[in-house]
């Protein structure tokens, strides 16, 4: 599937990008500019990058949960980078409508 159309960028790519980002540094914080630099692009629109954020933590999951790292460092984690998400938004600085979305 197409997620980014300005830079013709697929899921495939972005899944794939995030795991060798994640077996470079397993705790790392992945954000779609650090996505879009490993895949040498930049992000023009950033409409996309809401589905990015929600690419990258679904990939984290599964990732951690392969791993052998302790569960609650997981879910502390991850529940961080939603509280992030959470408070700072993307739907009033995105400036389109959830229908629009793919995630």
């Amino acid at each position: 599937m197409l997620i980014c159309h300005c830079n013709l960028i697929t899921q495939k790519e972005i899944e794939d990008t995030i795991v060798e980002l994640l077996d470079r540094d397993p705790w790392t914080l992945i954000v779609p500019a650090k996505v879009y630099h490993t895949l040498q692009k930049r992000g023009r629109c950033c409409g996309c990058f809401p589905n990015v954020v929600e690419t990258i933590i679904r990939i984290t999951e599964a990732y951690h949960a392969r791993s052998e790292a302790g569960e609650m460092d997981v879910v502390s984690h991850l529940d961080r980078v939603r509280e992030l998400r959470v408070q700072f938004g993307s739907k009033a600085n995105e400036g389109r409508k959830t229908g629009h979305r793919a995630a």
